[in-house]
């Protein structure tokens, strides 16, 4: 289970059913999967959305609701159940937990009730699984100080080696909304786009979000932007973060390319994410620009501690600004530098092949899936030219400098 729940709801009192959904959707931890107003229609839809967590309503009919929460014991076994209603007299409750139920709370819900009992289910949840701990699902943002410096290319292949691990579930979502070309680096010509997931925000479930993605062979998941330029306003910063929660509650990793021009989407995003992946080169510009960045990031507490700088195609030039005194401009350590390396980069652009698949024994590649490793709780492989030392601990060098 992720750090968020999926819930499904079935109440066929359409004012008590209202009622629920209302308070639900104002957690930040919970996604309301489904809702249902029949008790006969429910074990079908539980089986179609596979929620964690049936939250069944007993009081339009006790016996049909007791029976259902015995059915999904039987059917879905992998999903809890908990029963609410407004009576508490005893023998419904002993009924309720006999034939499955692990929680029984009381109509109306009171926030704080059942916030301890979804925890408590979570935490039994989580005992059963013997020898698999809980995975939370990370949020990766990529965000660059300049056009064409390799946000794209991080995020695609960074997504795509993540998804090499059988363990992990990849989402990649393009939020340069007018000129993004996530796409085009993965030769995806997708069937939808962010677009219509906006157009249906206010249905948005597992299944309608799963299917506005597209698969790369990989592994990897593709979130685009819209096709056209005038859509480039198509979501709201609360509906992104809605979107945000039901890909956490989906996929272990989501990478997320955001546009450089900070808009409330970004800005959502980035606070959203467990990690921000800053990336730079080593020119003028560049290195101001991120520090520009840098100090922008500081001025909001829920981004400032997520940064990692990063730095593009070393050796670029013999006119690249030395490491040492990079560290110096910037201010602080630097986690990841990615080498130069022009030809293998265009050749998998162009051919619209990930580098895990078009260039594996590269030494890009490599730092790649270091950097995936990482993100995966991995232990990273040591290679012939030792590139777990180029990648993060090469800039302890220049401290004490």
């Amino acid at each position: 289970m992720s750090g968020v729940v999926r819930l499904a709801i079935v109440d066929p009192d359409d004012s008590s059913r209202s009622n629920l959904k209302n308070m639900l959707l104002g957690i930040d931890t919970l996604w309301l999967e489904a809702e249902c107003a029949r008790y006969e229609f429910f074990i079908d839809v539980a089986k179609q959305t596979t929620p964690e967590i049936a939250l069944v309503s007993l009081d339009t009919d006790p016996e049909k609701g007791l029976d259902l929460v015995l059915k999904l014991g039987q059917e879905v076994p992998n999903c809890s159940v908990l029963v609410v209603s407004s009576s508490q007299e005893g023998r419904l409750i002993l009924r309720a937990m006999r034939n499955g139920a692990k929680e029984f709370l009381a109509l109306p819900l009171n926030l704080e009730d059942f916030m301890t009992a979804l925890g408590r289910i979570k935490q039994t949840k989580q005992t059963s699984e013997q020898g698999s701990p809980a995975r939370s699902s990370q949020i990766i943002s990529v965000v660059g100080v300049s056009g064409g410096i390799g946000c794209t290319s991080l995020a695609v292949n960074l997504g795509c080696a993540l998804a090499q691990d059988e363990r992990n579930s990849v989402a990649i979502m393009d939020l340069d909304m007018a000129l993004g070309d996530a796409d085009v680096w993965l030769d995806i010509i997708p069937d939808y786009t962010i677009q219509d997931v906006a157009e249906n925000i206010s249905r948005l479930d597992f299944s309608l979000l799963k299917r506005s993605l597209t698969k790369h062979n990989c592994g990897a998941f593709l979130l685009p932007r819209p096709v056209q330029m005038e859509e480039n306003s198509v979501l709201t910063s609360e509906e992104l973060k809605r979107v945000i929660a039901l890909l956490k509650a989906t996929f272990t990793h989501l990478i997320i390319d955001v546009s450089k021009s900070f808009t409330p989407i970004d800005m959502m995003a980035l606070s959203q994410s467990n990690t921000v992946l800053a990336l730079t080169q080593l020119d003028l510009p560049s290195l101001r620009n991120i520090v520009r960045v840098l100090q922008f990031f500081d001025q909001y507490d829920n981004i400032a501690d997520k940064v990692q700088v990063v730095v593009n195609r070393i050796g670029l030039s013999d006119s690249q600004i030395s490491l040492n005194k990079a560290l110096e401009t910037i201010g602080r350590d630097i986690g990841w530098q990615f080498p130069n390396d022009y030809a293998t980069m265009i050749e998998s652009r162009n051919n619209g092949i990930p580098l895990v698949e078009q260039a594996p024994r590269a030494k890009l590649t490599k730092v790649f899936q270091q950097m995936a490793q990482s993100f995966s709780g991995a232990p990273a492989e040591k290679t012939e030219d030792d590139l777990n030392k180029k990648g993060k601990s090469i800039f302890s060098l220049f401290k004490s400098k």
